[in-house]
């Protein structure tokens, strides 16, 4: 039987035990609909306001500034449009290596009349501070930069830039997807006033998010019906699924910090081993400031998806970029906008690791890839 690894941790975790057993009754026993004032209603509403209580308190903010949502694109929309259409116009600053959720909300807005700067990254996936200080101008209504990129992992300098934002007055949104639940985040000293986050990125369940609504921050719905999230999204809250998130929460609440520690420790046995077995070999994003678990590589003159394809046979579930852009054969926007020559950047793939990994996986996926990169390199033309 081939043994299967998975590391793609970036893309979505397998759920917790703890949050799947919290779960169980809300598919089944307590099946009301939230918004019902009934005592079946009431059981599931009790049940979702515990939940946003848990994630509050995490983050060390009010319950009443969390807004459930479907998923973190629904948040970083709902953060980018929402604030911006609420201002009616102006000019919003974001980076060339966001989310496309981000990204395409950004050209929405466009589309709409609103002007966007797209700032560019350096070698390592980092916006630099003082493009965002000169990139601001006396319209500029938004910034909305990423905590850290889901394909090479570099985390951004967010506090300042939250930093630049609080001086001019300038609220500050950030996709946190990849970093809530991972490394520590500090809306106050970060200055953020919008936080888009997500559960299935920590073990919890598909299908829920949140974003953070600073109290006072003005925003408009951008999703319409009912009178759901004291109306600023409408729709039946996910009672199960929020429950899980809420699980979720606790349980990284409790083993982030020793999860990190360990991680980081795996993630940089992974590229040491790559790195001495593989020539033409070169690891992606920031060298320290990057998350954990990430772990992207470019091995030249190979192509990512023969590399995937490959190692899938191997049982090694990892990707070519960030989920999002499954099945696109174009070199990946953010190394492309971080200046990696073509050559290199058409063999990106992104290890991210997860609680399940183990060193034994690390050293059985350095032993796979090693032989499959020679091989490929040997039929590739382009390294005749």
């Amino acid at each position: 039987m081939t043994r299967r690894v998975y590391l793609d941790h970036n893309a979505s975790t397998p759920v917790h035990p703890e949050v799947v057993a919290e779960m169980l009754p809300y598919f089944g026993d307590v099946y009301g609909n939230p918004s019902s004032v009934h005592g079946f209603g009431r059981d599931a509403r009790g049940a979702v306001d515990a939940a946003r209580d848990r994630i509050a308190a995490f983050l060390h903010v009010r319950p009443d500034e969390l807004v459930f949502t479907s998923g973190g694109t629904e948040s970083d929309n709902f953060g980018v449009k929402g604030l911006a259409l609420a201002r009616g116009s102006g000019h919003v600053i974001t980076s060339k290596v966001e989310h496309h959720a981000v990204l395409r909300s950004a050209q929405a807005l466009e589309a709409q009349g609103f002007t966007v700067s797209y700032l560019p990254v350096d070698q390592y996936g980092m916006v630099d501070p003082d493009d965002v200080r000169r990139a601001v101008r006396p319209d500029t209504i938004l910034i909305s930069i990423m905590h850290a990129n889901s394909e090479v992992g570099t985390i951004e300098p967010v506090r300042d830039i939250g930093r630049i934002a609080r001086e001019r007055d300038i609220p500050f949104h950030v996709d946190a997807v990849q970093t809530f639940g991972k490394v520590a985040i500090d809306l106050d000293a970060f200055g953020i006033d919008l936080l888009s986050f997500s559960s299935h990125k920590i073990y919890g369940p598909k299908g829920v998010a949140a974003l953070f609504i600073r109290k006072g921050t003005k925003m408009t719905s951008v999703q319409h019906g009912g009178e759901h999230e004291r109306r600023r999204r409408a729709g039946t809250e996910n009672a199960p699924g929020i429950v899980g998130f809420g699980k979720a929460v606790e349980v990284r609440a409790r083993d982030m910090a020793a999860e990190a520690v360990r991680v980081s420790a795996l993630r940089d046995r992974l590229w040491a081993g790559i790195s001495a077995r593989v020539p033409e070999a070169r690891l992606n994003g920031h060298p320290t400031e990057r998350l954990p678990g990430t772990c992207n590589v470019c091995v030249r003159h190979v192509e990512s998806e023969s590399l995937v394809l490959g190692l899938d046979l191997k049982g090694i579930g990892l990707s070519a970029g960030s989920a999002c852009s499954s099945g696109n054969v174009e070199p990946s926007y953010v190394l492309v906008a971080m200046g990696v020559p073509l050559d290199w950047a058409m063999g990106s793939v992104r290890c991210s690791l997860g609680r399940s990994t183990t060193a034994d996986d690390i050293d059985y996926v350095v032993e796979a890839v090693a032989p499959l990169a020679a091989k490929l390199r040997e039929l590739s033309p382009a390294s005749a």
